[in-house]
């Protein structure tokens, strides 16, 4: 593990290229990531997932993906759970929580087989950001609720079954999403909302979570550093490490996404700077990885000790 660098990869289709091998083999990522693209049929990413982790001869190998339920579903092809959105299991809770007991944890059990089965050990999921009305879409539906204390409730119980189902979780987008009225894969959204305000509601619903990961959010709080996004900003990673006191794994949202405003270099360069554990690029531009890969650093003793933290129950 000393030998692996501080990011994690996406790649770019549904077989590793000759290239991308390599690249693995080079460049010793943290961690892969899988999208829609590289998902074709059960047996192809079994194949996939088994043919990475031969490269590292780690049967642990963080391979994580984007399994929300709802419109974020990238395992469509062979897994249908488009009705199954963070706000439906939010109201479910609401309105009847034996029956939201049900069909969470059959929801939840299920993915969890799924992604077992095609070998894929981190799921980035709960949604910890609040729905807003007249906030952009990009979150929307993926939002447990407008209560704060109804999401911070059921990520609990989200992060517990996904860990005794030996699936590591990812909470986000820390330290709130929910007020971004663009959304930031686009541009970089901007929340005049004061500190005092944040951290009574939208920072609440991260506190004392047990997820091993968190991913950062590409926003900027004016009221807090009006300059950098969460991503680059020093005084907001603090206040995450000693207001929200999360003391585990952060990874950035992708840094290939246009709400940073620099280029790839710069956008890993400034987030390592920041104080990010990891970088996430998740696009397969080959050319990018290998900028990510030789401006991340080799992994520290703090990484290295919280991944066998996750590695204790992947197993």
């Amino acid at each position: 593990m000393n030998k692996r660098r501080s990011f994690i990869t996406g790649i770019k289709s549904t077989t590793l290229s000759i290239k991308e091998k390599k690249f693995l083999n080079k460049y010793k990522p943290w961690g892969v990531i899988l999208f829609s693209r590289n998902i074709r049929s059960i047996k192809q990413s079994k194949d996939l997932t088994y043919e990475i982790r031969k490269i590292f001869k780690d049967n642990n190998y963080p391979i994580m993906i984007d399994q929300e339920g709802g419109r974020v579903n990238r395992l469509r092809t062979f897994f249908n759970c488009d009705p199954f959105t963070s706000e439906f299991f939010g109201k479910l809770f609401k309105k009847n929580l034996k029956k939201f007991n049900t069909y969470y944890n059959v929801f939840i059990n299920q993915t969890s087989y799924i992604l077992k089965l095609i070998g894929i050990n981190i799921n980035t999921v709960p949604v910890l950001d609040i729905r807003v009305k007249g906030a952009s879409n990009i979150i929307g539906d993926r939002a447990f609720s407008e209560n704060p204390k109804i999401i911070s409730k059921i990520g609990d119980i989200c992060i517990k079954k996904y860990h005794e189902n030996n699936i590591g979780t990812v909470i986000k987008h820390i330290p709130g999403h929910g007020l971004a009225k663009v959304d930031s894969h686009k541009l970089t959204p901007l929340v005049k909302t004061k500190f005092s305000q944040l951290k009574k509601k939208d920072f609440s619903t991260f506190k004392n979570k047990k997820s091993l990961l968190a991913m950062t959010a590409h926003i900027i709080f004016k009221d807090i550093d009006p300059i950098n996004t969460v991503t680059h900003s020093k005084k907001i990673i603090k206040l995450i490490r000693n207001d929200i006191k999360f003391k585990n794994l952060l990874i950035t949202d992708d840094i290939s996404m246009k709400g940073l405003k620099y280029s790839v270099k710069q956008n890993t360069l400034k987030a390592f700077n920041a104080g990010c554990n990891l970088v996430l690029h998740c696009n397969g531009n080959y050319k990018e990885m290998c900028i990510v890969a030789k401006n991340s650093p080799y992994l520290t003793k703090f990484i290295i000790k919280k991944t066998s933290q996750l590695y204790s129950f992947l197993r």
